[in-house]
């Protein structure tokens, strides 16, 4: 498909088996890798892929759904990785959609200022959940 198409071809945003990205990168079956920093179970499996993709000149540009920790993340790791794509995929949907993510920061770590992004230098992940927010919210606490 890759090489039938003028146009990129990219996928991987649901898979999060390694065996599958190295098969799928191994064939060329992407020209840009969409692996997703939560469907994948972390960071540490999340860079396997990336390293996978480094060694076929696949550059990364990473799903993420919406605008809760998975976009934070994914803009550190694409400021983090030597094969990040050019850009950073941005949930359009608003407080119908994902009502849960509205006020859930202290500052908006999303601004967006002429088509770019801005990532904290602030200590962790660079940003403060409002207390508020956790407050009101519902939660399970499970054990193992």
């Amino acid at each position: 498909m890759t090489d039938a198409l003028e146009i990129d071809v990219t996928g991987g945003e649901q898979d999060c088996d390694i065996p599958t990205w190295r098969r799928m990168i191994e064939m060329g079956a992407v020209n840009i890798a969409q692996p997703d920093i939560l469907y994948l179970g972390g960071i540490n499996r999340t860079l396997r892929v990336v390293d996978l993709a480094k060694s076929a000149g696949i550059p990364i540009t990473p799903h993420c759904a919406n605008l809760s920790l998975v976009t934070l993340f994914t803009m550190h790791l694409l400021k983090a990785i030597p094969n990040a794509g050019k850009y950073l995929e941005f949930s359009i949907e608003g407080a119908d959609y994902y009502p849960w993510q509205q006020d859930l920061f202290l500052e908006d770590p999303y601004s967006v200022d002429d088509g770019k992004v801005t990532i904290s230098d602030m200590p962790g992940w660079g940003i403060e959940i409002r207390s508020d927010w956790l407050e009101k919210s519902t939660y399970q606490c499970s054990e193992i």
